[in-house]
């Protein structure tokens, strides 16, 4: 009976520590890469003010997307670099960015959008 109980702490143990052994060896990456993308957003925050008015003028015309790109660009700037801010000073807890495309360069022919935490 005593092998019995010995032999279930060990197994249980081991079933405890093995998932977190193994996502051990995939954190300093994502940690890396977090920090990396956050630190890309602050400074290519400001991008998002001339790529919001060429998306905006492609999809509303010339006008729109001058005036209001202009202003929605602004919008979307903060966002960005906030969210890189956010990313930079907790990079060490795993978290996925609140901005849909991670990078100002990945779809650069969409509006980015924000991801609310619950749908993360």
């Amino acid at each position: 009976m005593k092998m019995r109980v010995k032999y279930l702490m060990m197994l249980s143990i081991l079933l405890i520590l093995l998932p977190s052994a193994a996502m051990a060896n995939d954190y300093p990456t994502h940690a890396g890469e977090k920090l990396g993308s956050g630190v890309a957003n602050i400074i290519t925050g400001v991008l998002e003010i001339p790529k919001t008015m060429i998306v905006r003028s492609r999809t509303d015309g010339i006008g729109y997307g001058m005036t209001n790109g202009f202003f929605v660009g602004i919008v979307h700037a903060f966002g960005r670099t906030l969210s890189g801010v956010f990313d930079v000073t907790t990079f060490v807890i795993p978290t996925t960015s609140f901005v849909q495309s991670e990078y100002i360069w990945d779809n650069f022919d969409q509006e980015t959008i924000y991801i609310s935490p619950q749908s993360r």
